[in-house]
């Protein structure tokens, strides 16, 4: 998301950039290729799409930052994109692959996951200037949608076995997702870390030996980093609950 406090309140009369809004469209591509997939019975390439996505949505953020070409257009182009991109596809994802066969209640329940993800959008853009950039309120929808891609992943490499508790499993999980993006949970937005600024060696040879699991285990690597972030606002929060309840101690 290109979530600038600052954005300017221009006019498209006055142009956009190129750059930021192609990473964008291309984020928007990989999406709507992601719903191609899983029309043509693809479901692990459309999980794979969704992570692109994501990767590309990163980037055309980062970038428009860097460059100093953020705007208001691109804002907007941005969470449309991400509706399309990390709601509409990963909803569709779900249904087609473990929900179809709860009939009118897996529509429901896939629908859920995408009104929820639209209102976590809109929430966010009306409150980008107002609550703390360091922490987002609820889970964010690109988070939503590749804890989705990373157990659609993880499930073929253990053998793609289990449907029937694979199905209920995918119906608890999307409900929960969707009640994470709308609610005040707080999680780490990551926006304090600067990759550019010189780093001690531990985090270089982490960052190495993480590059290395990936390469190996990808699928497994997906699914412990987002199911594990989808977690830690929950887990935060019944911990700051915890300590409120010994006096703060």
């Amino acid at each position: 998301m290109k979530d600038d406090d600052n954005y300017p309140k221009d006019s498209v009369k006055k142009g956009v950039y190129i750059f930021p809004n192609l990473l964008t469209s291309a984020s928007l591509f990989s999406g709507f290729f992601g719903m191609v997939s899983v029309w043509n019975g693809n479901f692990k390439l459309s999980a794979y799409l969704i992570i692109l996505s994501a990767i590309f949505d990163m980037l055309d953020g980062r970038v428009a930052r860097m460059t100093g070409a953020v705007s208001r257009f691109g804002v907007e182009y941005d969470s449309i994109a991400d509706v399309v991109a990390f709601g509409a596809t990963p909803a569709f994802l779900v249904y087609v692959w473990a929900l179809e066969p709860y009939g009118r209640f897996g529509i429901i329940v896939s629908f859920l996951y995408l009104v929820c993800g639209a209102l976590r959008l809109a929430r966010f853009n009306v409150q980008a200037n107002t609550v703390e950039s360091r922490k987002f309120n609820g889970l964010p929808i690109p988070g939503a949608a590749m804890v989705i891609a990373s157990v659609v992943l993880f499930y073929y490499e253990l053998g793609g076995e289990g449907k029937t508790l694979k199905e209920f499993l995918i119906l608890v999980l999307v409900i929960v997702l969707a009640f994470l993006m709308i609610s005040n949970i707080k999680y780490h937005s990551f926006k304090d870390l600067d990759p550019i600024k010189r780093k001690p060696f531990s985090v270089l040879a982490i960052v190495i030996l993480a590059m290395i699991f990936i390469v190996a285990h990808h699928e497994l690597f997906f699914f412990i980093i987002y199911f594990g972030y989808a977690m830690s606002g929950p887990a935060m929060y019944l911990y700051d609950r915890y300590k409120q309840s010994r006096g703060g101690k």
